[in-house]
């Protein structure tokens, strides 16, 4: 890929690009969180049995259908976790769109780290 100089207005429209997806992230985990704690306050259980919780996607995911207000929370919780994960994607994205290698395989390294540390984090190793 030749490197490619961006204009000032390329490289505005990329940074605008990623304020918006942190924006709408912490807006859409903010509003299913909220929508957790509601349900929660409304119904006085979290909808699973005391000193349960999900702690696999499937079971999270059929909380969410089944309107399980943990479960809500813990999606809200979640997808605030993945907005910076997001936030690094988009800039892999940024980054070969102005050519520049190094820094497409400093923050791809970024991200295989933050994936790795989530699964390790969740396998509690």
């Amino acid at each position: 890929m030749v490197s490619k100089e961006l204009t000032k207005e390329e490289l505005l429209k990329i940074e605008r690009n990623i304020g918006k997806i942190l924006r709408v992230g912490v807006f859409v985990s903010t509003t299913v969180i909220i929508i957790g704690i509601l349900m929660f306050l409304l119904s006085g259980h979290s909808g699973y049995a005391e000193g349960v919780w999900p702690d696999k996607f499937n079971e999270i995911l059929s909380g969410l259908v089944e309107f399980k207000a943990l479960a809500w929370l813990m999606t809200g919780l979640f997808l605030l976790i993945l907005t910076p994960v997001l936030r690094v994607v988009a800039s892999i994205v940024a980054f070969a769109k102005e050519g520049d290698k190094l820094y497409v395989a400093i923050t791809t390294l970024v991200l295989i780290i933050l994936i790795v540390a989530m699964f390790v984090g969740h396998g509690g190793a």
